[in-house]
């Protein structure tokens, strides 16, 4: 069909627009990945495999593992020779299984999200998760999973809040929320006299000591079980830094935690807050947007927040000196000095 063809053809009445259409189902391919990633197709196919010996392999029907393999070779996930299916270059090294850029513990987290994302129109409803657990508690396949993708995102962009924070002259850091440590371990790294405290469920703590052992630096960063919820945080801290968290919390929640982070700062003692922060008017940017929705989902009282109610929040918990700073990438940094 012709390009003007084409164009009469989205003017016609009572047709959508094929992007529009191509966008509600979405859906669809997405789900194809995202059960690859689950049933471990990409790995059980190494060097090339035919559709019975995948199904063998991952213990599957062979008929639907078979569809499934073509959907993701329509997909351009795979290539296939014959019956004989092989990973392309991207999928071989990020789900494969024998690449150190595997990321396939981290994408498992995005195949929890599927159930939660389910419920969205429940949720609206209710006004909440009808799904309800939070990130970590939520049993050992969940929580390994989501620790593993917030360690991925946070080991590529700690350096980058580390640079843009800075840490000469401070002493003593708690990292709250520190999921898996990637933030305490650039930190540290940047500064060799920086003492640091990493508060998190204990669930999540082992996670976090294998990355710390592994970096070398278990002298200087210490673990501490708590609930960062309600638990008093310490005194006397150069930094704190609340990564990821806040969006977990309703307006109540972070009010409530930031007066705490007050409290436990030397005077002159700065807290960090790392999240996606939406615009004024709440409409944007996208991947804000939608994060609220991820946390409608998945949350009691969870969102997104914009610049004017991080703010508001810092000064009323006491703060004088408060600051955003943008970064690439969707999430940028609030910054207040008590």
């Amino acid at each position: 069909m012709s390009v003007a063809k084409r164009i009469k053809a989205r003017k016609a009445p009572g047709e959508l627009p094929e992007e529009l259409l191509q966008t509600i189902r979405g859906f669809q391919e997405s789900r194809v990945i995202l059960t690859g990633i689950e049933l471990n197709v990409f790995a059980a196919i190494g060097d090339g495999a035919t559709a019975s010996q995948v199904a063998a392999k991952i213990g599957t029907d062979a008929r639907a593992t078979e569809m499934l393999l073509n959907a993701l070779v329509a997909m351009g996930m795979l290539t296939k020779s014959g019956e004989v299916f092989h990973g392309t270059r991207v999928t071989a090294r990020f789900f494969g299984g024998k690449s150190p850029d595997n990321a396939r513990a981290a994408m498992m987290h995005i195949v929890h999200l599927w159930e939660r994302w389910s419920t969205l129109t429940e949720c609206v409803r209710a006004g909440t998760a009808v799904v309800r657990h939070d990130a970590a508690g939520a049993g050992d396949d969940w929580t390994e999973a989501f620790i593993a993708a917030m360690h991925r995102n946070a080991r590529a962009r700690a350096p980058r809040v580390v640079q843009a924070v800075g840490v000469r002259g401070a002493r003593r850091m708690l990292d709250v929320g520190g999921g898996s440590g990637a933030y305490s371990i650039a930190f540290a790294q940047a500064n060799e006299k920086l003492q640091v405290e990493l508060l998190d469920l204990a669930e999540v703590l082992p996670i976090a000591r294998r990355h710390i052992e592994e970096a070398g630096l278990g002298a200087r960063i210490k673990t501490r079980a708590g609930d960062l919820r309600a638990d008093l945080l310490g005194q006397g801290f150069d930094v704190i830094l609340i990564s990821a968290i806040c969006h977990m919390l309703g307006p109540k929640g972070n009010r409530d935690l930031l007066k705490r982070c007050h409290a436990a700062l030397a005077p002159e003692g700065r807290v960090v807050i790392s999240d996606f922060i939406l615009a004024a008017d709440k409409a944007g940017p996208k991947h804000a947007a939608l994060f609220a929705l991820n946390m409608l989902v998945g949350t009691r009282d969870g969102s997104s927040y914009s610049e004017i109610e991080y703010a508001a929040w810092l000064r009323e918990a006491g703060f004088q000196k408060v600051s955003r700073i943008r970064l690439r990438g969707p999430a940028h940094l609030m910054v207040g000095t008590r």
